[in-house]
């Protein structure tokens, strides 16, 4: 005799905006391109973007991922080298012109208007204060446009009160792009508050693509027995959307590369998932997620849209006129389900 056994009911709350950014669906198109252009290998230092189907994506294009210059060996020095989109020190275009290799910046277009924020409090006399997390690529890039001893990285509220700049009077901050909104207003409400004269930057340093994923998040995140966000763990902003999320209201928050990573044990009773991306996470996952739980709840999506994103930043002059195939725009826009590497098992 066959048994039915009715799968118990689940609310998916997807967030929107999610995902890939312009600066991220940038990066990414620059490779592909640079791959048509001038054929394999192209080199890109450091990870274009965070996340793993990315970086093998483009791995089984033919990317080469290096950390540093000198790991690009010499026969190869006519094959373009792109720098990440979190933005390099001024020190790396310099190394790459002195070894006489042909470079694409991928640098997000915001992250360099931070870059150039930072040094115009520079220019205009002023110590710059930099917010952000010590360790990351964009932060060790922006400190990278300055000379040493020009930059102070403050991260938390706590380094805030402890900061003892030589000059109170000559002060201008600007922050990392990728950061928590409400931690950062905090840091600088307490710079504000010990350094009256501080300047701000002429225009907000965390990018749109942020502050709309947190808000969605926010919306959200509200009566949620458990929150998903897909992101890797080196991304600063999708591990801020976490931390977003528990504040928001949400019982339990995580952070997921693939649906495989989900403990299905530890679940427990959930009646409401929220389940967002970070700006450097692809939806083929997002999906892979929704049709995981599919498998086990009879599930209903609830979408939870704060704003359209219309953003779209123009590759490098000298891929302008390469032309990409519907396949290739699938992988620069997150939706090429081939491309996802080491596929996890079926739901059982």
């Amino acid at each position: 005799m066959n048994v039915t056994v009715s799968k118990p009911p689940l609310t998916i709350r997807l967030c929107g905006p999610r995902g890939f950014c312009a600066g991220v669906d940038r990066a990414i198109q620059i490779v592909v391109l640079a791959l048509k252009a001038y054929g394999a290998p192209v080199y890109v230092r450091h990870e274009i973007v965070h996340n793993r189907y990315v970086v093998e994506g483009l791995e089984a294009k033919g990317a080469i991922f290096v950390e540093e210059l000198n790991e690009i060996p010499p026969e190869h020095r006519q094959q373009p080298v792109v720098f990440s989109a979190h933005g390099v020190p001024k020190s790396v275009p310099e190394d790459a012109q002195a070894r006489n290799l042909f470079y694409l910046d991928a640098t997000c277009p915001l992250v360099s208007k931070v870059h150039k924020q930072a040094m115009r409090h520079q220019r205009l006399g002023r110590h710059v204060v930099l917010i952000g997390h010590a360790g990351h690529p964009e932060v060790i890039g922006t400190m990278g446009q300055l000379p040493e001893g020009a930059v102070s990285l403050v991260d938390t509220v706590e380094d805030a009160a402890r900061y003892q700049p030589v000059d109170t009077e000559n002060l201008g901050f600007v922050t990392q792009t990728t950061l928590s909104v409400d931690d950062t207003a905090g840091v600088i409400a307490k710079l504000q508050e010990r350094f009256p004269a501080m300047q701000a930057p002429a225009a907000d340093s965390i990018c749109y693509a942020t502050t709309n994923r947190q808000d969605a998040v926010k919306q959200a995140a509200p009566g949620c027995d458990l929150f998903i966000v897909v992101g890797a763990p080196n991304s600063s902003n999708s591990k801020r959307l976490v931390e977003v999320a528990l504040r928001a209201g949400a019982k339990r928050s995580v952070l997921v590369q693939r649906a495989a990573e989900i403990d299905w044990d530890d679940i427990g009773d959930v009646q409401t998932v929220g389940l967002s991306a970070g700006a450097s996470a692809p939806e083929v996952i997002v999906d892979e997620i929704i049709q995981a739980f599919k498998a086990r709840y009879e599930t209903t999506l609830d979408l939870a849209v704060t704003v359209e994103e219309t953003e779209h930043f123009l590759v490098n002059r000298e891929l302008r006129d390469i032309e990409l195939t519907t396949q290739d725009m699938a992988f620069v826009n997150g939706t090429a389900s081939d491309a996802l590497p080491s596929r996890p098992k079926p739901a059982v």
